[in-house]
């Protein structure tokens, strides 16, 4: 096994990503220029696109899809092919909020069944502490009818990408990476120093890998928390939030986060998967799941606040019109996964108002899959009594007021509604102009 790196580097030995989403693309991509690459996904849909050169992540990008060297299938009998494999498929939750490993286990059995001796197999899916040795390994030994630690090694290194953001990208983070022993911990971080231009970081052990991976977007979570909590506080205050926060934000130690909708795959999911395990050793969590039923109920308090400002404006609420722009986690991210805008969507369905959504970025046949959500074109959205911007998408940022004024009915402004979740318009302006404005 001492050899399995410099074969990498050969290219006598393969590479193989398992899951070819937004995590495991941008690795495809950025191993396929240094090494030979085996994507697979068992979406055949997905890798056909990929193999027509369309990036339906727009993490990389068409062109990079289209120039590399990765050979894309959703066939699993390629995996034996490969001696280095990388496991990066999401790790959702239940709906009672429980983990639900499904897609790690499901991809677990599917290496298993076309492991070979001498390989390393990296998850880099996020979990709680354990996760690896106690549950992917026995599957691993149990569908290849091979040994852990003799005939392959396992180890963990948890996946850092930031959807949407062109800054922080795969290269430029470092990397944290485990191995279940010296051997297996020097290969991992040989390979991955391939790519890693920041650098890579050796934890202790793949326990150790795993829980850092799991606070990081916990600890995230808690501050966002923090901030809508003072968010609700200072509305029933009457005080702007965002200006509190630039004034404390001139202290130099002062934490640079923003009240929001906290959704995605990670910093709403992986809280869950902490106090998960927490339960299982018989500790019951008191801040992070505070935290938690905070962020959860945001979507709900928007809503909320959306009938408020109806019912102050006295329109009827029954057939109010109300637009949302905006669907996705996050902004200029097409990923719908575990979005938040959902919520605001179900609590006004609660007052009998359905509102239309607009969403230029987001991954429509995701959405209804997912959602059940159609959207609308923006230009058939007219004759509104409010609008909520939700996600704070480039489009809605290089919007004026005039460009949003054209949404609403033919009313004065003090019968037209906006609720500014992400703090896109100027709060001054707006309110000189006499709309009713809320925001977070």
């Amino acid at each position: 096994m001492t050899s399995l790196y410099e074969g990498i580097r050969s290219k006598e030995e393969k590479i193989s990503i398992i899951g070819l989403g937004y995590v495991g693309m941008p690795l495809a991509i950025a191993f396929a220029k240094v090494a030979d690459v085996i994507g697979f996904d068992i979406s055949r849909s997905k890798v056909e696109e990929y193999i027509q050169g369309i990036d339906v992540t727009k993490e990389v990008g068409n062109e990079e899809i289209a120039k590399t060297s990765a050979f894309f299938t959703w066939e699993e009998r390629y995996l034996k092919n490969a001696k280095f494999h990388i496991v990066a498929v999401p790790t959702p939750i239940n709906k009672d909020k429980t983990p639900d490993l499904t897609p790690l286990i499901s991809a677990s059995r599917t290496l298993g069944r076309n492991l070979t001796k001498g390989s390393i197999v990296v998850f880099e899916s996020t979990v709680y502490p354990g996760v690896t040795e106690d549950i992917c390994v026995p599957i691993l030994e149990e569908t290849s009818n091979l040994k852990c630690g003799v005939d392959f090694k396992v180890g963990y290194s948890p996946e850092r990408i930031n959807p949407g953001d062109k800054l922080h990208r795969l290269e430029t983070i470092v990397k944290v990476v485990a191995g279940m022993d010296g051997n297996s911990l020097e290969q991992i971080s040989n390979v991955y120093s391939m790519v890693i231009e920041a650098g890579v970081y050796k934890a202790e052990s793949i326990k150790v890998a795993e829980a850092a991976k799991v606070i990081e977007n916990s600890q995230r979570d808690i501050n966002i928390a923090f901030m809508n909590e003072l968010s609700i506080i200072f509305n029933k205050l009457g005080i702007d939030t965002e200006a509190v926060l630039k004034a404390a934000g001139t202290k130099w130690n002062f934490l640079n986060f923003s009240p929001g909708l906290v959704g995605g795959h990670c910093i709403g999911v992986d809280p869950y998967y902490l106090t998960y395990k927490a339960e299982e050793v018989g500790y019951h969590s008191q801040i992070i799941l505070s935290g938690r039923r905070i962020n959860d109920g945001m979507g709900k308090y928007v809503a909320e606040n959306v009938v408020k400002n109806l019912i102050t404006a006295d329109l009827s609420i029954h057939d109010a019109k109300v637009a949302i722009l905006g669907f996705t986690f996050k902004e200029d991210c097409p990923d719908t996964r575990n979005s938040k805008v959902i919520d605001i969507v179900n609590e006004l369905k609660e007052y009998k108002i359905n509102p239309v959504i607009y969403d230029p970025v987001a991954d429509s046949l995701e959405a209804e899959r997912e959602y059940g959500i159609k959207f609308t074109d923006i230009r058939d959205i007219n004759n509104m009594d409010a609008i909520i911007i939700a996600v704070s998408h480039k489009q809605f940022l290089d919007m004026n007021l005039n460009d949003f004024d054209k949404l609403f009915k033919k009313v004065d402004n003090n019968k037209k509604i906006i609720i500014d979740v992400k703090a896109v318009l100027d709060r001054r302006e707006t309110e000189n102009l006499n709309y009713r404005y809320w925001r977070l």
